[in-house]
């Protein structure tokens, strides 16, 4: 009996420490204005397990991750026209984040909506399946491009330029599916605003002060939070001072934007019992890097 105990807590351990990275919860929306049949319905239902089960219980890395370690995200699916049978299109917001060291804290990574979202499917089909390497449907390929980039943010906040190798496995991704004929894949597509140019930017050399940013941000920033704010916030601000250099090259550049807007109600909440000196230095740094959304900005100040 002993032995049967002690088996059990072995192999339980084993499954803890071999568990996917990511920890996805999936939804699916139909536009209000969208008609849909109950045969659909069911469909679109079938279709949100099957995400469910291909975005975390697939190992897309040969790291091990403990139950807790797992990156939460969100996957939201809209759908917004069925031009036949088995053919959806819409949008897809996708966001994920990971909690501060030390603290019940969370804060948002990455969070992104993709607005070329094409894709067939049926219940016939079964399970989405990804093969790497190889494009073989681009369902499969959307939900792996953003399984990888979640994960290459996620180790990016945890070690300088750490996403690099998942950064540049969603890119292949993309380059197999050039020939596809299915949107957000191309670089000349929606103005530099796409999967293409996502995960192209991230690669960039200019573009290597924002992940450091990202690193020092969540490092020396969030992650210290717990142990000394005003010290973090100090971090916070040498993080955001980074960006002043893609900025200047690259303006309202996809990444920086969509970090920044990630960002914006976090830094309103860090900064709202800061000295006024401390208020005006982070929000002026802000309107630099992202002068667009300066009116936003100014709820810092308040």
């Amino acid at each position: 009996m002993k032995g049967i105990i002690t088996f059990l807590i072995g192999l339980l351990m084993m499954n803890t420490a071999i568990s996917q990275e990511l920890n996805c919860q999936v939804s699916i929306i139909t536009d209000a204005k969208l008609e849909i049949t109950s045969v659909e319905k069911e469909v679109l239902k079938d279709l949100e397990n099957v995400i469910y089960e291909m975005m975390n219980n697939t190992q897309w890395s040969k790291d091990k991750f403990t139950l807790e370690e797992r990156i939460n995200c969100n996957l939201q699916l809209q759908i917004n026209s069925i031009p036949t049978s088995g053919s959806f299109s819409g949008s897809m917001q996708i966001q994920s984040s990971r909690p501060g060291l030390n603290s019940s804290y969370n804060t948002t990574v990455f969070n992104f909506k993709d607005d070329d979202i094409v894709f067939g499917y049926s219940r016939s089909n079964g399970a989405v399946q990804y093969t790497k390497g190889q494009f073989r449907d681009n369902l499969s390929s959307l939900l792996a491009f953003y399984a990888l980039y979640i994960i290459a943010m996620d180790y990016d906040s945890f070690s300088n330029l750490g996403g690099t190798k998942y950064f540049s496995e969603a890119q292949e991704i993309v380059l197999n599916a050039q020939n596809s004929g299915a949107p957000g894949w191309k670089s000349n597509e929606r103005g530099k605003n796409n999967r293409y140019w996502l995960v192209d930017n991230a690669l960039h050399e200019l573009f290597s002060p924002l992940r450091a940013c990202m690193y020092v941000y969540h490092r020396n920033g969030i992650d210290r939070l717990y142990e000394d704010k005003k010290e973090a916030r100090v971090e916070i601000k040498n993080a955001l001072s980074k960006l002043v250099k893609v900025t200047a090259t690259r303006p309202n550049s996809l990444n920086v934007l969509n970090f920044i807007t990630a960002k914006t109600n976090e830094l309103v909440s860090l900064y709202e019992d800061a000295e006024a000196r401390e208020k005006n230095e982070i929000v002026n740094l802000l309107k630099r890097i992202d002068p667009t959304n300066s009116s936003k900005y100014q709820e810092i100040l308040n």
